[in-house]
């Protein structure tokens, strides 16, 4: 078993994250969604400026998985709609099914239930079928079926799912 160090996100580690963000998002949805949506949602979520904001919002929860020292993954919550929603979970693919993901979730869930929470949701492409399967694997559920719109004629085409608490 791995020692998985959770530790937050801080300012100097913004580039760090950014970084990892591209690479783990171009070993995953080319095939999913097309290099264009991948381009655009990538800036439009993981833009340096758009980090550090997030940092400072009282609602929003950044954490960072490390093994060995090395920065394997992340995790971003907040609170949204009433809800606490894990909105981001990433894992490098060389870390992938090795604990690293369920220890993020582990993570988020123990801080949704502190604050009161019944359980966290989050949003997954309904074509990522290792992530679904993931997720089930760690108490998630379908709750729903949602397209949302994103801007510049893209459209996510996702599964809300649930994890009580």
């Amino acid at each position: 078993m791995l020692k998985i160090d959770i530790k937050p996100v801080t300012p100097p580690d913004v580039p760090a994250i950014v970084a990892l963000a591209r690479e783990i998002w171009q070993a995953t949805y080319p095939g999913i969604i097309t290099q264009e949506q991948i381009d655009f949602m990538l800036e439009q979520r993981y833009g340096n400026e758009r980090l550090y904001d997030d940092l400072k919002d009282a609602d929003k929860w950044l954490d960072q998985a490390f093994v060995g020292g090395r920065r394997s993954g992340f995790a971003f919550c907040e609170l949204s709609k009433g809800e606490y929603k894990l909105d981001k979970l990433y894992v490098h693919p060389d870390l992938q099914r090795q604990g690293v993901g369920g220890a993020l979730i582990a993570h988020a869930a123990a801080r949704a239930g502190k604050l009161g929470y019944p359980a966290v949701i989050l949003t997954v492409n309904k074509h990522n079928e290792k992530a679904i399967q993931s997720y089930h694997k760690h108490g998630f559920t379908v709750r729903e079926s949602i397209e949302t719109d994103i801007g510049r004629g893209f459209i996510m085409d996702d599964y809300l799912m649930e994890k009580r608490v």
